[in-house]
């Protein structure tokens, strides 16, 4: 079939679906003379997740195009970005990595013969390679390096050298894997553009760069291995996708950072061509679709209902994640993601007194166990039997918005609280206030005095309700679903959590964030969170 294409033809299949072609000059010259060379790195982090479908579904459009295609298993990227992958581990996550990519393409009906398999460590500790990054680090700026990691590696507050090591390396794998263009998410944009600048100073070629969109996680953001909730996993068990489906974003009406029509579009439609959407006979029954248009135009008018796209996105999840699964029952391939990826609460010298493997502390400290997620405030009542509390439906990214009773009656009057981001602690027990169950807690910043001073704590400009929460340090640790109240492990933690000088919030030093940047509240310097 390739060989019936025309080089026009194989150039809409490369770049269908892409957010940004740079270089379209010179790959369509490319593809006028022979067959393009391309390649596509991952980071052998956190596990992958059902994103990935994403560019492998592009790797399949590729071949058919009649590309080489490499699939880069970047080891020591992982190792440079912040220690995501502890060196110990670096050899074991690249297996795990390489079972996972080939069972996903298998699932999708991609043959392995026709791609090839690389490890970053293969050729990136050569001497010439060596050599090259002593070369691109006498030339590129501090400021360039910084730039280009941006929205790519890891960002910290106080940033190690090896972050700006990342993009000088990922430029010179252009070369080194002698390829004519490279692939990857519009988030590398920056480092993409380094490596165009750069590479020609170093006497090679300057590459095309193919860019997909980021698709939204389940809880409107990018999906991400270290945000639990904005992920389905690989492996995850049938019940925990239609879990995890539930819960995710996707308001009636609403295709704007909607990971679940996102789906749709990347993967399901490359795909197959169609979508059917499942829904009872007395709605209309079965409808398919042969075109994505007209799926999101249906659902902008909401003659798709969320929990009918859910389901029917459900399915064919599923039939692609079977496969995964079942090659990942063998014994071997359930040592090897244990032992990849071990759980900190099962690794040697757990339980009481031990240290948790993400900061350091006793893990009955450990400020993970807490499910603090953004919220906004959708309704504001005063309580029928008491006037010092309020009453507040919050949207916490589930199905239905949480009852929320605080009492901050007194200190922020109800118009500043309506339609407001905020903190919720989600995993306490439910108890009733005054008659009325309140089903989670609204977090603030006090300062103790006359008067006392409330002020709710502020999401970063941009957050989603649902988003979590985190300490800095601590990003890929699990909550419990449900804190006992008898081992005081809210007020354990709560005894740590400050204001900063800055208007901050931090625990023992360490800041609270979201993937998208600090939670500060406006004036209560040095005041208590509670």
């Amino acid at each position: 079939m390739t060989d019936q294409l025309s080089p026009d033809e194989k150039f809409h299949l490369i770049t269908r679906n892409l957010q940004e072609v740079l270089g379209e000059e010179k790959l369509k010259q490319v593809l006028q003379e022979r067959e393009l060379k391309v390649y596509w790195g991952t980071a052998t982090t956190g596990r992958p997740h059902i994103a990935y479908f994403v560019p492998i579904c592009k790797i399949a459009d590729f071949l058919k195009a009649g590309c080489e295609v490499t699939i880069l298993f970047a080891d020591l990227h992982a190792f440079l970005d912040n220690m995501k992958a502890p060196w110990e581990l670096l050899e074991l996550r690249v297996k795990y990595y390489e079972q996972v990519i080939k069972a996903m393409l298998e699932s999708i009906g991609v043959p392995l013969n026709k791609l090839k398999f690389v490890k970053g460590t293969d050729f990136q500790l050569s001497r010439e390679y060596t050599l090259d990054v002593y070369r691109l680090s006498s030339m590129v700026t501090v400021h360039d390096a910084k730039k280009a990691g941006a929205e790519v590696v890891k960002q910290v507050e106080h940033p190690m050298l090896s972050g700006l090591l990342y993009p000088c390396l990922q430029a010179l794998d252009e070369e080194y894997l002698k390829v004519d263009a490279q692939f990857g998410g519009v988030d590398q944009r920056k480092i993409f553009t380094l490596a165009e600048k750069y590479l020609p100073s170093l006497g090679y070629d300057k590459r095309s760069h193919l860019m997909n969109p980021m698709v939204p996680g389940l809880t409107g953001a990018k999906m991400s291995s270290s945000e639990e909730e904005s992920k389905i996993d690989l492996l995850d068990s049938a019940g925990d996708v239609k879990k995890k489906l539930k819960k995710a974003f996707c308001e009636p009406g609403n295709i704007q950072n909607n990971g679940v029509l996102s789906f749709v579009k990347y993967v399901v439609f490359p795909l197959r061509g169609e979508f059917c959407i499942k829904r009872d006979p007395k709605f209309g029954g079965d409808k398919v679709y042969t075109v994505f248009e007209e799926v999101e135009k249906d659902f902008a008018e909401e003659s798709v209902h969320p929990g009918d796209l859910k389901a029917s996105v459900e399915v064919a999840l599923n039939q692609l994640l079977e496969p995964i699964r079942k090659k990942f029952e063998s014994p071997e391939l359930r040592k090897l993601t244990n032992t990849a990826y071990p759980d900190p609460s099962k690794t040697k010298g757990a339980g009481k007194g031990a240290k948790a493997a993400a900061g350091g502390e006793d893990d009955e400290l450990a400020p993970s166990r807490v499910d603090i997620r953004v919220g906004k405030i959708i309704s504001v009542e005063k309580h029928p039997d008491a006037d010092s509390l309020y009453l507040e439906k919050i949207d916490v990214g589930e199905p239905e918005p949480r009852t929320v009773v605080s009492g901050l009656v007194a200190y922020v009057s109800q118009e500043d609280l309506q339609d407001r981001l905020v903190l919720v602690l989600c995993n306490l027990k439910p108890q009733k206030m005054r008659g009325i169950e309140s089903q989670a807690m609204l977090l603030c910043a006090s300062v103790e005095g006359e008067p006392r001073r409330v002020e709710p704590l502020d999401p970063p400009e941009g957050s989603s309700p649902g988003e979590r929460v985190f300490v800095e340090g601590y990003e890929t640790a699990k909550p419990d679903d449900r804190l006992n109240p008898k081992k005081k492990v809210w007020e354990k933690v709560q005894a740590d959590l400050k204001i900063s000088d800055a208007c901050v919030a931090q625990w023992k030093d360490k800041q609270l964030m979201t993937k998208l940047g600090q939670i500060t509240c406006k004036t209560l310097k040095g005041g208590n969170i509670s």
